[in-house]
C-alpha cells in the first residue's frame, strides 16, 4: 500500500470538504481505500492540519487507558477515537486494545528503548554453576505457574472494580483507586496492588487515612450529583453553583469547580466552534467593518459566519446573515456538510433583500467558502463591498457570535431533541421566534421584525 505524506492527506481532505468528489472518488484517484479518506476527513475536521503532524510524543499509560475507556464508553470507531484524541494512525489504538485484552495494564506501560545495559559477567562459584544447570522440577514451574495465575487473577479483580467506581463519575481518580485497593488489599498484598494501579504507596497511604473520615462535603456532592443528572450533563460548576444557591448551599464557584473535579464529573456539552480556516485558499479582504457594528438603514451593514452542531452522532452546519441595522436574520441555510452550496444558498436568499440603490457592506471571518472567487464574483455583481475579520481574531465579528451563543444557550442546551429532523424544525422556529417575537433592549423592546416594520418605517 502506497505511503502518504501530510500534504497528501490535507489534500483529500480538502477536496472532499469542498463538496467536489466523495470519498470513493478521491481514494481512487490516488490510490487509497475510501475509509482512509474517511479518516483522514474526521481527522482535519477536529483538528485541522496539525492533525497530520508528525508527533513523537510518548504516550502514557494512564493516557492509554483514557483513550481505550472513552472508546468502550461512547462506542466510537478507532477512526473517530483518534481523530478526537489527536492520534495520527488508528492502528495504534487497536495495538493498544489487543494488548490490554491479552496482557492487561502491563502491556500499555512504556518500555525502556535502545540495547539492554551491559552487566559485568560476575564470576560463579562451582555452587551457582551447578544450580544455574539444575534442570528445574515440576513443582518449581507448577509454583511459578501458580503464581502468575494469581496475579492475573489480582488484575482482573482490580480492573472489575475500577471500572464499577467510575463508570458514574467518568474518569479514575487516585481516590477511586485507594478505594479498590483497600477493598482488595485484604486478599492481595498492597504492593502488588499499587503496582498493577501504577500508583505510589505513599499516594495510596494518604487516601486510605482519608476514606473512613466523615466528608463535610457529602451533601452538597449529593446535591451537585442530582443538579448534573437532572440536567443530563448539561451544567458546568457555574450554572451548579448558582442553582445550589437557590437550594440553600452557598460555596465558592471555586471549590464547586474543585469537588467536581474530585468526583470525576464536567458539563458534557463542548460545542466547538466551527473553524472553517484552512490556511491560504483565495482572496482576504481587507476589515473595511473595523468593528463598527452600527447602521443607521437596513441592508447597510450585514455579518454573517457558520456554526456547527452535533447530534446523534451527526452534525449540521448553520449559515446565517444578519443585518446590523435591527439584529435580523435576512437569510440561513442548514447542510450535513460545510461545503461551499451552505454559503452560496445563504447568499443568494440575501441578495433577494437588497432593493435597487443599496451598498451594503458583507463581513465575515477568513473561511475558505469567503475566499473563493465565485463568492466573491457574485458580490461585485450585487454591488456588495466584502469585509473580513483579522485571523484569529474572533472580536471582529463579535455580533455573529453573540448571535450564536444565544441560539446554543436559548435552543440547544434548553431543549432535548427525537431527532435531526426535530431538531432542524425547532431550530427554523427559534429563528422565526429570534426575528419576531424575542425583544432586544437596545431596540426599545422591540423585536428585530417588529422594530423595522414600526420605526424604520416611519423615520
Amino acid at each position: 500500500m502506497a505511503k502518504f505524506n501530510s500534504e497528501d492527506k490535507i489534500a483529500a481532505a480538502q477536496r472532499y470538504l469542498n463538496g467536489n468528489d466523495s470519498y470513493q472518488k478521491i481514494g481512487d484517484s490516488i490510490g487509497a481505500h475510501s475509509s482512509l479518506i474517511k479518516t483522514w476527513v474526521k481527522q482535519y475536521e477536529i483538528n485541522g492540519v496539525e492533525a497530520f503532524q508528525k508527533s513523537y510524543t510518548s504516550f502514557s499509560t494512564e493516557f492509554k487507558l483514557d483513550v481505550l475507556k472513552y472508546m468502550n464508553n461512547y462506542g466510537t470507531s478507532p477512526n473517530e477515537t483518534a481523530a478526537i484524541f489527536k492520534i495520527a494512525d488508528p492502528s495504534t489504538i487497536r495495538k493498544w486494545s489487543r494488548q490490554f485484552e491479552e496482557h492487561g495494564i502491563d502491556a500499555l506501560k512504556l518500555k525502556k528503548k535502545g540495547r539492554p545495559s551491559m552487566k559485568k559477567e560476575t564470576v560463579k562459584t562451582e555452587t551457582q554453576k551447578q544450580k544455574a544447570n539444575k534442570p528445574i522440577h515440576s513443582e518449581e514451574s507448577l509454583e511459578f505457574l501458580q503464581s502468575k495465575v494469581e496475579r492475573l487473577e489480582m488484575e482482573i479483580a482490580y480492573f472489575k472494580k475500577v471500572e464499577c467506581f467510575s463508570s458514574n463519575a467518568g474518569k479514575i481518580t487516585n481516590k477511586i483507586k485507594a478505594q479498590v485497593i483497600f477493598d482488595l488489599k485484604q486478599k492481595y498484598e498492597v504492593v502488588d496492588l499499587v503496582e498493577v494501579a501504577d500508583m505510589k504507596r505513599s499516594t495510596y497511604y494518604y487516601w486510605e487515612k482519608r476514606l473512613n473520615q466523615p466528608d463535610k462535603y457529602e451533601k452538597i456532592k449529593d446535591a451537585i450529583k442530582e443538579i448534573f443528572h437532572e440536567h443530563k450533563g448539561r451544567y458546568g460548576y457555574r450554572r451548579i453553583t448558582k442553582e445550589l444557591e437557590k437550594r440553600g448551599f452557598h460555596h465558592d464557584p471555586k471549590t464547586i469547580n474543585s469537588l467536581m473535579n474530585d468526583m470525576g464529573i464536567k458539563c458534557m456539552v463542548r460545542m466547538k466552534k466551527y473553524k472553517s480556516y484552512k490556511g491560504k485558499e483565495g482572496k482576504i479582504a481587507p476589515n473595511v467593518l473595523n468593528r463598527d457594528f452600527t447602521a443607521e438603514n437596513m441592508n447597510e451593514k450585514w455579518v454573517t459566519d457558520v456554526t456547527e452542531f452535533r447530534l446523534f452522532g451527526e452534525k449540521r452546519y448553520l449559515s446565517p446573515v444578519l443585518d446590523l441595522c435591527n439584529g435580523e436574520i435576512i437569510a440561513y441555510s442548514v447542510m450535513n456538510r460545510p461545503v461551499y452550496t451552505l454559503v452560496g444558498d445563504m447568499l443568494n436568499q440575501a441578495i433577494e433583500r437588497l432593493k435597487p440603490g443599496d451598498k451594503v457592506i458583507l463581513h465575515s471571518d477568513q473561511g475558505w467558502h469567503y475566499q473563493m472567487g465565485k463568492y466573491q464574483k457574485k458580490l461585485k455583481q450585487h454591488q456588495i463591498t466584502q469585509s473580513m475579520s483579522r485571523k484569529g481574531n474572533c472580536f471582529d465579528n463579535a455580533v455573529m457570535e453573540n448571535f450564536f451563543g444565544l441560539l446554543k444557550s436559548e435552543l440547544l442546551y434548553l431543549q432535548e431533541f427525537d431527532s435531526l429532523e426535530h431538531f432542524e424544525r425547532e431550530l427554523a422556529d427559534y429563528i422565526y421566534y429570534y426575528n419576531h417575537k424575542r425583544m432586544k433592549s437596545k431596540l426599545k423592546d422591540l423585536s428585530p421584525v417588529e422594530f423595522r416594520t414600526q420605526v424604520l418605517k416611519v423615520a
